[in-house]
């Protein structure tokens, strides 16, 4: 059997306008708050001795 061939010039035109402003802060919010969990134990740790 012969492969059908689509033989359309047409180029595919990917327009990014997402901005990744929110993804950047919620990686901040995440990480200051593991950073805060992590001091936290820490200090609590310090105080049991």
């Amino acid at each position: 059997m012969a492969k059908a061939e689509l033989k359309t010039k047409q180029k595919t035109v990917i327009e990014d306008k997402s901005s990744l402003k929110g993804t950047l802060a919620s990686v901040f919010f995440v990480g200051a708050f593991i950073i805060v969990t992590w001091v936290g134990v820490y200090y609590l740790f310090l105080e049991r001795f």
